[in-house]
């Protein structure tokens, strides 16, 4: 069935593109097609991806996994709603289990740490108008990460609304979301409630969060604007864990005996904040100041132990734009700062479930208390220039420090010391141009390099003093590409040729259950092409199609990568797959029905360093179709239903690299992915 599901959308793409009649639409799908391409992005020289608002609908809605994953050089392993991992073109995917080596913003609002890691899943789908992805290190003004940046646009508002959805689904997945927006000629407010529970498909995988948003815009004046967004998010989310190679295959549903056993859980109350502050100075200049925080107090029993940590951070990021002339050449330069202190302790205290069986996690006595400090600041200045309209010369600098200290607080022989280290001040220059060889095509080059920092858990020894000695990632990054708008703008075509060349290769050696150590341990290269194809048709005067296909090759491999007395050189590069690619159909109708169907295929994938062991590839089907119709005159109901993971397929959602097999026990490296399931939702919206 997938191979005819595959062929169907082959045959509508080469029907459609092959087709002589031609049709007038009102449909927004060209109209945003066009716009995003041909006006933002369409002449820098640099590979971004876009996800409209529309594009995050076309799925279940729960967590934007599926959306990101049809981004070509994005993959976002999901282990559980609490468990998810983002690679950017391979980096990160070595990452044991957070998002790391890649900077997210919510309306420019860090969502990323000072040490580097980011969560963006507690921010509601629903609250969502847009995903930016630039891969690499291609933008001086977000600090030249290695990954890329991820910026999330909230959703505007275009009347005054109350907003009510509902839904269910397999596994107990119910979601409530109520929404209330108002707004003026210059002025909106916008809250938010979100209701999201689940029992899960596999055994101690409970999930249960709530969420409020509140963000509005004030004009102070014709020339400035205040605004602000805040989000508080109240989780508790049972962790399933991950599973040997025997469990996976032929019980994906169990959990291992230690975590459930022990009801192994994380719980959190986290609060973002951001005020910012814009002012047109002039017809030239203008300024835009944001002023951060960030509050999370987390508890997490696990087998091992129990970790109680309480994590603060405060920011300010600052940028100032000038609209000039240079050699007569529109120019636009852009200087600016970021800055972020952060305050982080975490205790951890026994756990004695085993000598209390049958009630689960409990607390037993402290042994260990450390204070952490975390510092970056950031400057930068970017240029870019207009010739013409046909060349585009792009520059960036951006300079970065980063800091970290930590005091022992536990035991009174070290309470008194904090020790301290400082990386090195990295420079990251980069260098773009971008060629219109005519009016709906763009040549691009450009070449950049970009930086990672050691998460403070990497820094630490065994004995858990900070290791001075690691030193950050570092790599060049080059790529070409081309941009194009063909067939009267309904066929949309992006490739890009890419080499990053990665050193000081930090590597997470495991040596213990619970405990990683950072090393620097070579080099790796990252190759690749990626292709973006999206078409756009309409038959019949009423119904849109929208065939599209993006797609990845991955050559991505260890250089020189010598870890002890084992040499990987050579080697592909682990957690991360060769291919990958997403091929769907979307349908519209004048008369409010949606169809939108994708199929997601994800290479093997190696699970060591050694090569030795990799998981299989596999193919997920996902389905959804949406009905939008007026119920009263100013109420608007819209009902969907779908289903994920078609045929049923047992595969690894994601996966964890070098897993270690400790005492008699098997190694666990799969997260199996979710059977087939399905959902269905009412969204009532009353407009005055």
């Amino acid at each position: 069935m997938k191979y005819f599901f595959c062929l169907t959308v082959f045959i509508l793409l080469k029907v459609n593109v092959f087709s002589q009649t031609q049709k007038d639409t009102t449909q927004l799908s060209e109209i945003t097609l066009v716009k995003e391409a041909g006006t933002k992005y369409q002449n820098t020289a640099i590979s971004v991806s876009q996800l409209s608002a529309a594009d995050l609908q076309k799925n279940d809605g729960v967590i934007i996994t599926s959306a990101l994953n049809s981004i070509p050089g994005v993959y976002m392993q999901q282990g559980n709603l609490n468990t998810n991992r983002i690679t950017i073109r391979g980096i990160g995917a070595r990452s044991q289990f957070s998002t790391n080596r890649i900077t997210t913003y919510f309306e420019d609002i860090p969502l990323t740490n000072a040490e580097g890691e980011s969560v963006i899943e507690d921010i509601d789908v629903e609250n969502l108008g847009g995903i930016e992805v630039l891969k690499g290190p291609n933008n001086s003004i977000y600090g030249s990460g290695l990954g890329g940046v991820i910026l999330l646009k909230s959703k505007p508002i275009i009347n005054n609304f109350v907003q009510n959805i509902t839904q269910v689904g397999s596994f107990g997945l119910w979601r409530q979301n109520i929404s209330v927006g108002v707004q003026n000629e210059n002025n909106y407010l916008l809250t938010n409630y979100n209701h999201l529970q689940s029992d899960g498909f596999r055994d101690n995988s409970r999930y249960n969060r709530d969420a409020f948003n509140l963000s509005g815009s004030l004009a102070l004046n014709e020339k400035s604007k205040l605004s602000f967004i805040s989000v508080f998010t109240r989780l508790k989310a049972f962790i399933p864990s991950s599973l040997n190679e025997t469990d996976f295959e032929n019980n994906p549903q169990t959990a291992p005996a230690n975590w459930a056993q022990s009801e192994g859980f994380e719980s959190y109350k986290r609060l973002v904040l951001g005020i910012n502050y814009k002012l047109n100075i002039n017809a030239r200049l203008n300024w835009s100041t944001s002023i951060f925080g960030n509050y999370k107090d987390a508890f997490e029993p696990r087998p091992f132990d129990i970790l109680d940590e309480v994590n603060g951070a405060l920011g300010l990021r600052s940028l100032l734009n000038y609209n000039t002339k240079l050699f007569n050449a529109d120019t636009q330069l852009t200087v600016g700062t970021e800055l972020m202190t952060e305050d982080y302790t975490f205790s951890l205290f026994r756990n004695l479930y085993q000598q209390q069986p049958g009630v689960g996690s409990v607390k037993g006595d402290q042994f260990a208390k450390t204070n952490q400090n975390r510092n970056y600041i950031r400057a930068f200045i970017s240029q870019s220039t207009n010739i013409n309209n046909t060349w585009f010369f792009e520059a960036g600098l951006s300079l970065n420090s980063t800091t970290y200290t930590q005091k022992d607080e536990f035991n009174s022989d070290t309470s008194s010391e904090r020790e301290s280290y400082s990386f090195e001040t990295v420079l990251s220059p980069r260098l773009g141009i971008s060629y219109k060889a005519n009016p709906n095509t763009n040549i691009f080059g450009s070449v950049s390099r970009g930086f990672s920092v050691p998460s403070v858990a990497e820094t630490l020894t065994p004995e858990g003093s900070i290791n001075t000695e690691l030193k950050p990632e570092r790599g060049w990054n080059y790529e070409v590409g081309v941009k194009s708008t063909l067939l009267k703008n309904k066929l949309y075509t992006e490739l890009t040729l890419y080499s990053l060349q990665v050193n000081n290769l930090l590597v997470a050696r495991r040596i213990a259950e619970d405990q990683f150590v950072g090393i620097n341990a070579g080099e790796s290269s990252h190759k690749g092409a990626e292709l973006s194809l999206r078409y756009n048709e309409t038959l019949f005067n009423n119904i849109e199609v929208s065939p599209y296909f993006t797609g990845s090759l991955n050559h991505y491999r260890f250089k020189d990568f010598v870890d002890g007395d084992e040499d990987f050189s050579g080697n592909k590069l682990t957690g991360a797959p060769n291919v990958q690619w997403q091929t769907g159909l979307d349908i519209n109708t004048d008369f409010g029905l949606s169809i939108f169907a994708s199929l997601l295929h994800v290479g093997a994938i190696p699970l060591n360093d050694g090569n030795t062991l990799f998981s299989d590839a596999y193919s997920v089907t996902n389905l959804k179709a949406m009905y939008q119709f007026p119920l009263f005159k100013s109420i608007i109901a819209n009902i969907s239903a779908g289903v994920n993971n078609l045929f049923d397929l047992n595969y690894a959602a994601s996966i964890l690299p070098n897993a270690v097999g400790f005492g008699n026990s098997a190694p666990r490296y799969f997260y199996p992915g979710a059977p087939v399931n399905y959902f269905g939702n009412i969204n009532l919206r009353y407009q005055f």
